[in-house]
């Protein structure tokens, strides 16, 4: 448990506290979370009660109906296995820019120490840094991400191939089941004051009332909460895994796991996942080494980018082959040309790179495929790589559920040689790969995915 600690003062515990609380930013769930067990840990060894903190404000970027509800939507079942844990719970949303932004630290001033997510990207990694000199007790950063811990590694890897046999090494040691919480005294006091009840009533008022971008709606598809994340973890296994090795880059075959923005948002862990998965391969005799290297090797090659590199969203990170490739193609010429506002309306003239775009304004998410072939074009058309990254992210961070997350901007960069290797010379792209819409004809059913999306455009205003 410990090698997957930080303490990020120098602070120490403060006697006479009521409880340790726990902020939970990015691990939205009382279940299998190492950063939660820290906390019931450190506080059963001070004989102190837990609080779990959640907050949701409306001051983070792209704050959307889309990403509120899908956060919302877990609140309720939070709160509700919270009470059979006898921790305490407190949620606070923060409606307008106006209200208060203090809650955790009114909070802090009651407890012996605070326990929140280690993560390496997005606000929660901003937070980390900027709170931290500002409490007087004791604060840790659990990772409860990734299965083998980002501290397991001092440095960045370069590659999959280097993190891989580091990371089969440790697999043993830490792909085991988390053992359930227990505390030794339960939380009786009633929530504080500023506490913001959430129920599957009140929630479209809610949401209502924050000041957010209405606009970006939310997915018509996709729910959020621990029990929708759980339930597309089992239609997983009874319907995709079986195929996934042999089908995972068809986008009309169905078979990809759709946890990304569960995994994203904390409401279930890899860990839970990749048990999950091993648990029914060996039930029915399946081979599923295909998709652990995706959930495991790639994703938690993507922490340890977004951990070690300077910024997770800049072209300056990427190996020198590829910046050099750039540097000598920047001036070739680029036709079309399209700007990010045409870009985002899905208004170019490839009816498959529209179609990928359409489903991530409708439903929130694209095809891990075709994800690749709309960041390559997104290069291709645009003024600049420059332009190209500054797209990429804007479109991402606006609308993909899955977005703002060390694999998101891992993914984003491989389109630009981040863990790749040179591929043949040509116009514009140099030696970064090339991927083409003859090539995406050839390997997938472009027109029946496109077929879906419009059927999808038919059902839901643009």
């Amino acid at each position: 448990m410990h090698d997957r600690v930080r303490q990020l003062n120098s602070a120490g515990i403060r006697p006479g506290a009521e409880y340790v609380l726990y902020w939970s930013q990015m691990n939205r769930r009382a279940d299998a979370n190492h950063a939660l067990a820290f906390a019931v840990e450190l506080a059963n060894r001070l004989d102190l009660r837990v609080l779990f903190y959640e907050g949701l404000t409306c001051s983070y970027p792209y704050a959307s109906d889309r990403f509120h509800r899908f956060i919302l939507e877990g609140v309720p079942e939070t709160a509700e296995r919270l009470v059979t844990l006898g921790i305490g719970y407190t949620f606070y949303l923060r409606r307008r820019r106006s209200d208060p932004n203090d809650a955790l630290y009114r909070l802090a001033a009651r407890a012996a120490a605070v326990v929140t997510d280690d993560y390496p990207t997005f606000v929660a990694a901003r937070h980390n840094a900027g709170v931290a000199p500002k409490l007087d007790v004791s604060f840790y950063a659990v990772d409860a991400s990734c299965i083998v811990p980002m501290n397991c590694f001092d440095k960045r890897e370069y590659a999959a191939y280097t993190i891989r046999p580091k990371i089969h090494k440790l697999l043993p040691q830490y792909l085991k089941p988390l053992t359930p919480v227990k505390v030794r005294k339960p939380f009786l006091a009633r929530p504080c004051e500023f506490h913001t009840p959430i129920t599957p009533e009140n929630l479209d008022e809610q949401i209502a009332s924050c000041e957010i971008d209405h606009t970006v709606r939310p997915s018509p598809s996709i729910a959020g909460g621990r029990v929708a994340a759980k339930k597309q973890l089992a239609a997983f296994l009874k319907h995709g895994l079986r195929r996934y090795a042999a089908d995972h880059n068809e986008p009309s075959a169905h078979v990809t796991s759709g946890l990304s923005p569960y995994l994203h948002f904390g409401q279930i862990s890899a860990l839970e996942v990749a048990l999950a998965v091993q648990s029914y391969a060996r039930a029915h005799k399946l081979i599923v080494d295909e998709f652990l290297e995706q959930l495991i090797v790639r994703r938690e090659l993507a922490f340890n980018f977004a951990r070690f590199a300077p910024t997770a969203g800049s072209l300056d990170v990427l190996p020198e082959w590829a910046r050099e490739t750039m540097r000598r193609h920047r001036r070739d010429r680029r036709d079309p040309i399209y700007t990010c506002e045409q870009f985002e309306r899905a208004e170019t003239h490839d009816e498959l790179w529209n179609a990928a775009q359409k489903e991530l304004l409708m439903r929130g998410t694209i095809h891990g495929y075709y994800r690749m072939y709309w960041g390559k074009k997104i290069i291709e058309w645009s003024a600049s790589y420059d332009d190209a990254l500054r797209i990429m992210i804007y479109l991402n961070d606006r609308y993909a559920l899955d977005g703002r997350d060390p694999n998101t901007y891992t993914n984003i960069l491989w389109c630009f040689g981040l863990h790749d290797r040179p591929w043949p010379e040509r116009r514009l792209f140099g030696t970064l790969r090339y991927m083409s819409l003859e090539g995406m004809r050839r390997k997938t059913d472009v027109d029946e995915y496109i077929r879906e999306v419009e059927a999808l455009s038919g059902t839901v205003a643009l």
